[in-house]
C-alpha cells in the first residue's frame, strides 16, 4: 500500500508535468474540442469525490455530534470555498501588480503560474487527506477511490500546464523554460499531499473539518473554473464528458469505497 500511496500522491502533478510538455509539441494550444473535454471529464470527477469521498466521509466521522454531525462537513466547506474564493481576489491583485511594473508577457504570465500553484494547494490536500483515510483503515479496496481522485485530478491539472507553458512559449521563451515553469505549478500537490498524510495521525479529530475543507475548495473550482470552461458556446460535449467522469466516479468511489 505504501507504494501504491506514493504513485496516488505523484499522479496529479504527472498531470502537470504532461500537460507542459505539450509545449514541445504543440505551438498555440490544446484545441478547444480537447480542452472541453478535459474539463467536463474533470469537474465530472472532482464533483462525485467532493460528495462521495470527502463529505460523506466527513459526516461519517463526526456520527459523536449526533444529529449536529453534519456541522464539521459544513463548517469545513465554507471555509473551504471562501479560501478559494480569498485566493480568486488575490491572483488578480498579483497580475495586475505584475502588469503595472513590467510589460514584459513572460513576467505577466509568471505571476499566472502563481495563481494556478495557489489553486493546486487544497487539491493536493485533497488528495493526502483520502490516502491517508485508506492507509488508516487498512482497507485495500479504498485506494482504489483515491486513485481515481488522484487520477481526476490529474485529468484537469493537464490542460493547466498546457495553458502556462504554451503562452510562455508564443511569448519568446525558450521552450525548456516554458516547460519548467509549466510543471513548477502543479510541484505544491504532492507537497501539500504529503503534509497532510503524515498530519493525519496529530489532527485526527480535525479530519472532517480538513475532509469538507478540500471539498468545498474543489467544488468552488468546478464550478468557477472548469464548468464555464467546458460550457464556452453551449457545447454539449463538455456536458457528456462531466457526466461520463460523475458516473465512473461515482460507480468507483460506490464499489471500492
Amino acid at each position: 500500500m505504501v507504494w501504491k500511496t506514493i504513485l496516488g500522491l505523484s499522479i496529479p502533478f504527472l498531470g502537470t508535468t504532461l500537460g507542459a510538455a505539450c509545449v514541445f509539441f504543440l505551438k498555440k494550444n490544446l484545441g478547444e474540442r480537447l480542452s472541453r473535454a478535459l474539463c467536463g471529464f474533470a469537474a465530472g470527477v472532482m464533483l462525485a469525490s467532493s460528495v462521495w469521498s470527502l463529505l460523506i466521509p466527513a459526516i461519517e466521522q463526526s456520527e459523536g455530534y449526533g444529529n449536529f454531525s453534519f456541522l464539521p462537513a459544513a463548517i469545513g466547506f465554507f471555509f473551504g470555498v471562501f479560501f478559494l474564493f480569498g485566493l480568486d481576489r488575490l491572483a488578480p491583485g498579483l497580475i495586475a501588480k505584475a502588469n503595472a511594473y513590467t510589460r514584459d508577457t513572460t513576467g505577466k504570465l509568471a505571476m499566472t503560474v502563481l495563481a494556478v500553484t495557489l489553486h493546486n494547494i487544497p487539491e493536493g490536500m485533497a488528495v493526502g487527506a483520502i490516502y491517508a483515510g485508506a492507509l488508516v483503515g487498512g482497507d485495500e479496496s479504498a485506494m482504489g477511490a483515491a486513485f481515481a481522485l488522484a487520477l481526476g485530478i490529474a485529468i484537469q491539472n493537464f490542460p493547466e500546464g498546457a495553458i502556462i507553458s504554451l503562452p510562455l512559449s508564443a511569448g519568446g521563451s525558450g521552450k525548456g523554460r516554458a516547460f519548467f515553469l509549466g510543471t513548477l505549478s502543479g510541484a505544491v500537490e504532492p507537497v501539500f499531499s504529503l503534509v497532510t498524510l503524515l498530519a493525519f495521525g496529530r489532527f485526527a479529530p480535525a479530519m472532517p473539518y480538513l475532509l469538507a475543507f478540500a471539498a468545498g475548495a474543489m467544488i468552488y473550482v468546478v464550478v468557477e473554473e472548469l464548468i464555464p470552461e467546458m460550457s464556452v458556446e453551449r457545447r454539449r460535449d463538455g456536458l457528456f464528458c462531466f457526466s461520463l467522469g460523475f458516473a465512473i466516479m461515482m460507480i468507483l468511489d460506490v464499489a471500492l469505497g
